[in-house]
């Protein structure tokens, strides 16, 4: 069934005041390979519908994944039955009002159409690189085409395709391992042979780590490094929700330098070089948001309600009902602002530091100073006089992202298209002067 059609017969049969409409269809495989050998390939094809329906301050959300006029009408009742039940929200504007969308090509058909055979291919390219080389390589690749659509009885109604490739992969040796990632809106924009040689050499690289002290250090992160980075920015207080509730490391610095000059930090679900969607769960066209400029702390991102709260207006941020009352509105589609080095200008540059793959298990010691605590992992390394000299084991970090990004030094001139559950990142490698690790792995 077509989106407009789930949307008439959803309209038609509410009797609530207002009634909204998200619809998400989305067509997905996976082929996941281990000890150089692919072991699972799945497709998984599912309708997502969520219905709000709103009686005065009332609202009530249901969720379903039955396209059927009667799942629909059932799904209707639900919504209409939790509203009646719901308290007042004193602060809920209502739903929206329609608003211009821009037109995006989100959606490339060779993407949507990847077959097994095609996924295979790339990934046997990883597997054998892996085997010549005396290692083992693990991972997935998934292609995902997705289709859109918003509709309310204010008149809302938005609808898109788009389409995402990605590839993982952990190259494993004896003691070390190799981390490489590459999302694409496009999967011939997937450069699988760059992937491979990163995740090999890496491992190479790393084999035979030591023990190596806690302290401050200058870091060479790459781009997985990055994205972490701004990922626990975005959870921990780019949302107008927790800088309204005052948890954000935002607020009490609008218009504050917070970070170095040369860091500019935005969300634009309109550019095309990342996975764009042009409007939001509530059908409203998405802005691009600085949220830092030059270093200096600009804004959170907006929906309807916090919107409301702040009077301004919508940004174009909203999530699915069922997941802004956890986490408000929230920036999908990061960019940090490229800058003129390489990696090996970075290491270069470096008299004694560290050079580090990506961050994983990080958790929030302290949000409203964006507090961080995790660990490095699949390729930590020292840097003597401007060279890696030999890799060293895990090390755990307590550090304040903000501040980490305050003594930003040196951005990489190459961004690294990224995608994780929420959000997707266009994110360099990056220099930082000082960053505080406090544990080590034995």
């Amino acid at each position: 069934m077509k989106f407009k059609e789930i949307a008439d017969i959803v309209l038609k049969a509410s009797p609530a005041e207002q009634t909204e409409v998200v619809v998400n269809y989305q067509d997905a495989s996976l082929t996941r390979f281990a000890n150089n050998t692919i072991h699972q390939n799945v497709t998984e094809r599912n309708v997502q519908i969520g219905v709000r329906a709103v009686i005065g301050k009332r609202v009530g959300i249901a969720n379903g994944n039955d396209a059927r006029q009667e799942g629909l009408e059932q799904l209707v009742r639900t919504a209409y039955d939790l509203a009646k039940l719901s308290p007042e929200n004193p602060e809920f504007p209502g739903l929206p009002s329609p608003k211009p969308v821009i037109s995006i090509n989100a959606f490339d058909q060779r993407t949507a159409e990847c077959s097994p055979r095609d996924r295979a291919e790339r990934v046997g390219v990883v597997c054998r690189k892996a085997h010549s080389a005396g290692l083992m390589g693990a991972g997935s690749m998934r292609t995902v085409w997705s289709g859109w659509g918003v509709a309310n009885s204010n008149g809302v109604f938005a609808e898109c395709r788009t389409s995402m490739a990605d590839i993982t992969t952990v190259i494993m040796g004896e003691n070390s391992s190799g981390w490489a990632q590459q999302s694409a809106n496009r999967i011939d924009d997937i450069d699988i042979e760059s992937i491979a040689d990163e995740a090999v050499r890496k491992a190479r690289i790393g084999a035979n780590p030591v023990d190596y002290q806690p302290g401050e250090y200058s870091v060479v992160l790459d781009s997985y490094a990055t994205a972490n980075i701004l990922a626990m920015l975005a959870l921990d207080g780019m949302s107008a929700m927790s800088f309204q509730e005052e948890r954000s490391w935002l607020y009490g610095r609008i218009g504050q330098q917070v970070m170095a000059e040369s860091v500019t930090i935005a969300d634009d679900g309109l550019d095309a070089s990342g996975l764009p969607l042009p409007f939001d769960f509530e059908g409203m066209p998405k802005k691009r948001v600085a949220i830092v400029d030059r270093g200096v702390a600009e804004s959170p991102v907006y929906d309807t309600l916090t919107a409301g709260r702040g009077k301004v207006e919508t940004t174009g941020h909203a999530m699915p009902p069922s997941a802004s009352e956890r986490y408000g509105p929230l920036p999908m589609n990061l960019f940090l602002k490229t800058g003129a080095s390489s990696v090996d200008d970075m290491i270069r540059s470096t008299k004694t530091g560290l050079y580090i793959t990506r961050f994983w298990y990080t958790r929030p010691v302290h949000p409203r100073d964006a507090v961080i605590t995790g660990m490095t992992r699949d390729g930590t390394y020292v840097i003597r006089d401007g060279e890696i000299a030999y890799p060293v084991k895990s090390l755990r970090f307590t550090q304040s992202y903000v501040e980490a990004l305050k003594n930003v030094e040196l951005i990489g001139s190459t961004p690294r298209l990224q995608w994780e559950e929420f959000f997707t990142f266009s994110v360099p490698a990056i220099k930082i002067g000082q960053f505080r690790f406090t544990g080590s792995t034995r």
